[in-house]
């Protein structure tokens, strides 16, 4: 490897890609070529980047399977970023064996990272944790460490782990000022917002206030019985009954847990399970049938008495009803919530990263280009969506995957 080379990679491993570009600009071997790849990646050209370091691939020799592997994981770290969930997988893997055989465990270990963070962005937790466990961080340069305490902080805070987030953070912060790459020193200063940020909002008793993190984690500790919009479940600390497959009960049980102590006439009750605005005497027959499922459903946890005008919720053992919502509610909150990152996302990526079809994202993206909330760039499959975040929530954090459409 020449100096010219050598001095490009340190370059872009301290966050200095107009340096590295000086250096290989006008080069065409397949080392410049991987470089300057990386270059327009680092600068937010992911097209030109990709096709270079495509291009670098074809020019590398077969007996040089590190370095196509190097460009492999370069690629995938562009398909994460401009958020192509369904750069194929496989590819990363192959590569990151081949890495991990020649003895180049800090590309290996990167390429690790950049499936945990897929893996993270389709809500896989068990998988991202498993495949992170067998990351060792110690003898990994601080750059690469920040990236793996950033990991570990994500899957805590997606846990509810408040503290083991708080303190990967606190190390990743640590290892990003050591490397001096201002790029990741903004990332950890990001996710610190996003732990302080609010998360949710509290509904009870008639009133309504956000929540952070550390907050709902404390709330479903507490002894209160839970109605949680965010999950789709009812729960009393480890009890829970989840009613994501059973959108009528759901809606019942919030309506009732948001009332609590009050009682909910059955108008209301019709009203906001089955969308009816006049009562008759089949919606009361229909909702009577939903009333004793909930009941059936909530045995442990509550019970459902009729009064004069309707029901209320009666918590068995708990002396507090509450209910946990999104930060913004609206029909396609979980689309929006995806988009709150501030990346662009293709429809099929969202569709992924939600567990849903294709088309009902297409639909729901369309609705909300016309109501003006998203907006796109590029055509056929190179459509992109994207919005500008939500200043002061952290939407994503508790979205779960996969959530029931609508």
């Amino acid at each position: 490897m020449d100096s010219l080379i050598t001095a490009a990679a340190l370059a872009l491993a301290g966050g200095d890609p107009l340096g590295a570009l000086d250096r290989v600009a006008l080069r065409e071997d397949a080392p410049a070529l991987a470089l300057r790849g990386i270059a327009m990646a680092q600068l937010g050209d992911l097209d030109r980047a990709k096709a270079l370091l495509r291009r670098a691939a074809r020019a590398f020799g077969p007996k040089e399977a590190v370095a196509r592997a190097r460009c492999v994981v370069a690629e995938a770290e562009i398909a994460l970023v401009s958020r192509d969930l369904g750069w194929p997988v496989k590819a990363l893997d192959a590569a990151r064996a081949t890495l991990e055989k020649h003895g180049d465990r800090l590309n290996a270990a990167h390429a690790g990272h950049l499936k945990v963070r897929r893996l993270l962005l389709i809500g896989r937790l068990d998988e991202a944790e498993d495949v992170l466990a067998r990351l060792d961080p110690a003898p990994l340069p601080p750059a690469s460490r920040a990236a793996h305490e950033l990991a570990v902080a994500g899957i805590a805070m997606r846990r509810l782990k408040t503290r083991a987030a708080r303190t990967a953070l606190e190390w990743a912060r640590h290892a990003a000022r050591r490397a001096g790459i201002p790029g990741l020193m903004a990332e950890v200063d990001s996710a610190f917002l996003a732990l302080d940020a609010p998360a949710a909002r509290l509904i009870a008793r008639g009133q309504q206030r956000p929540l952070r993190l550390e907050e709902v984690e404390a709330l479903q500790a507490s002894p209160a019985l839970v109605v949680d919009a965010l999950r789709y479940l009812v729960r009393q600390q480890q009890t829970m009954v989840s009613l994501a497959t059973r959108p009528v009960l759901f809606a019942l049980a919030r309506t009732l847990a948001e009332a609590w102590p009050a009682d909910v006439s059955r108008t209301t009750l019709i009203a906001q399970a089955f969308g009816g605005r006049h009562a008759d005497e089949s919606h009361r027959a229909r909702l009577r049938v939903e009333i004793g499922r909930l009941r059936a459903e909530l045995r442990t946890l509550a019970d459902i008495g009729a009064t004069s005008q309707g029901f209320a919720l009666a918590p068995r053992q708990a002396r507090e009803v509450v209910v946990l919502a999104r930060p913004i509610e609206e029909r396609h909150a979980a689309v929006l919530a995806l988009l709150a990152d501030g990346e662009s996302w293709a429809s099929s990526a969202l569709a992924l990263a939600l567990g849903t079809g294709q088309r009902s994202v297409q639909r729901a993206l369309e609705q909300l280009g016309e109501a003006g909330k998203v907006q796109s760039f590029g055509h056929g499959r190179a459509r992109r969506w994207m919005t500008p975040p939500v200043a002061g929530f952290t939407t994503t954090l508790l979205l779960p995957a996969p959530l029931p459409n609508g």
